[in-house]
């Protein structure tokens, strides 16, 4: 147990008991067991701050499963008009100043992931307010990034709490517009992790085939581009079956028509002789990537088209107050919002433990490797340490307020993204799906296919810059 919290112990050591609470409140190598290798202090860190945002995840899910809802919604009318989630009952009978009578207790896991999310994003904020202009963990702030996990749990658990208590009133229809854009902005910087990992993965390859002179890679990267691109044009073809018809949608049939021809414009440049000889690893690989992502993201914008005839996905649910008991409580989640969450989960993994190869990607999200814990890591080697040791003595590696922005638009993002962008009509009898939705996905692709088109031009359009 000792050697759990960093330290030799000795049964009959009094001090035991102190050393144990210190490990609750003090930096992240108390948090590491000599069984678990060697780690950056940073990287614990952000792996710590990451598990936060999942289990508050995690809360939502449970909060919206329509089994829990109706126990929620049950315990809550059995308890007044202050019940188990007090803060939905007061102002929910007051709209624009007209006092209405609806149901309190209407979509209450769709009011309790909006709390959470609410929640988790004022918690980040507040650690990426207090984290401006950190510089190295000599810093006393430093201590409270890498540190005092337990009163951190406490802090999450606190603000959780009292937001629940938050009147109703306006608080969802207004809360929405931040998921909005705080989601949009995560698309962005889900894109820009795309567009790395996809050169990183083709520098890669290509780097193996030239070096050992096997056929075997440069087969490889054909087959998967190949793969790549035959979903893409299957997805394409079902979009146009299930989100068509013959008569009628003309939004639907322009969506898609206009992010066909950008995927082939993106895909036709990738492979033009400037830009391979400008980009000796850009191709069709990325491309390719890129293609499907943005079919997927047309795909998610099409399932929120608040026309029945044009989108067979639509989820239509009236209010707890005039359900009926064979009615479900909640709308789950559909096929585009569970992709959504596999795509958050390894996105927001991915921001957590590594840094982009290109020093351009580093530069603009603010998190470039420093090199100041070099001896601290060569130290932990040869003495056989398995424990956290502390790579930011003299530079920090990663911008922390910047790293909990993201969490927060992450968690801005699994909240529309739990709630399938849907908000109550202005009756707050309906959930519906927004046309501002849509829009906000499909401008997402727009500029992630505009952002991976500059990567391919930047080193034409600026000769004088440094691209490799």
């Amino acid at each position: 147990l000792g050697t759990c919290f960093g330290a030799s112990f000795d049964p009959s050591d009094t001090g035991m008991l102190s050393l144990q609470v210190s490990c609750l409140c003090g930096s992240a190598p108390c948090l590491l067991c000599g069984c678990c290798p060697s780690a950056k202090n940073s990287t614990v860190s952000r792996l710590l701050f990451t598990f936060f945002l999942f289990l508050g995840t995690l809360v939502s899910i449970i909060m919206i499963i329509p089994g829990v809802e109706k126990e929620l919604h049950k315990a809550n009318n059995s308890q007044g008009s202050l019940g188990l989630l007090p803060g939905f009952c007061e102002g929910s009978g007051s709209v624009l100043g007209v006092q209405t009578h609806i149901d309190c207790g209407s979509f209450l896991g769709h009011k309790a992931v909006y709390r959470m999310g609410f929640a988790m994003a004022a918690f980040f904020f507040l650690f990426a307010v207090i984290m401006v202009c950190v510089r190295s963990s000599k810093d006393p702030r430093a201590a409270v990034q890498n540190g005092f996990w337990f009163f951190k749990f406490l802090a999450l658990v606190g603000i959780t709490v009292g937001a629940f208590y938050i009147p109703d009133g306006a608080f969802t229809s207004v809360w929405f517009y931040f998921g909005v854009v705080g989601s949009f902005l995560f698309i962005l910087i889900q894109l820009i992790l795309l567009i790395d990992f996809a050169h990183s993965w083709s520098r890669l390859w290509l780097c193996n085939a030239g070096e050992s002179n096997a056929k075997g890679w440069y087969a490889a990267l054909c087959v998967v581009t190949f793969i790549f691109y035959a979903t893409s044009i299957a997805a394409i073809v079902l979009l146009y079956i299930y989100y068509t018809k013959p008569e009628g949608c003309t939004e639907g049939k322009v969506l898609i028509s206009i992010n066909l021809i950008l995927c082939l414009i993106v895909s036709a440049v990738s492979i033009l002789p400037k830009i391979q000889d400008a980009q000796p690893h850009s191709g069709l690989l990325q491309a390719s990537l890129i293609t499907l992502y943005t079919i997927y993201v047309t795909w998610s914008a099409l399932a929120n088209v608040p026309i029945q005839t044009c989108n067979p996905t639509l989820l239509v649910r009236n209010s707890t107050a005039s359900a009926t008991a064979a009615q479900p409580l909640t709308t789950w989640w559909d096929a585009p919002s569970i992709v959504g969450l596999i795509i958050f989960i390894l996105c927001t993994l991915f921001i957590s433990v590594r840094s982009s190869d290109h020093p351009q990607v580093n530069k603009l999200m603010l998190t470039e490797e420093s090199r100041a814990g070099a001896s601290s890591e060569a130290a932990a080697v040869e003495s056989g340490l398995h424990r956290a040791y502390d790579n930011e003595q003299d530079g920090v590696s990663y911008n922390y307020t910047f790293f909990h922005l993201c969490l927060l638009l992450a968690a801005l993002y699994i909240m529309m993204t739990l709630t399938n962008w849907y908000r109550p009509d202005e009756s707050l009898r309906v959930l519906t799906s927004p046309w501002t939705a849509v829009w906000v996905k499909i401008c997402s692709s727009w500029a992630g296919l505009l952002l991976y088109l500059w990567t391919l031009v930047a080193p034409l359009v600026l000769p004088d810059r440094d691209f490799s």
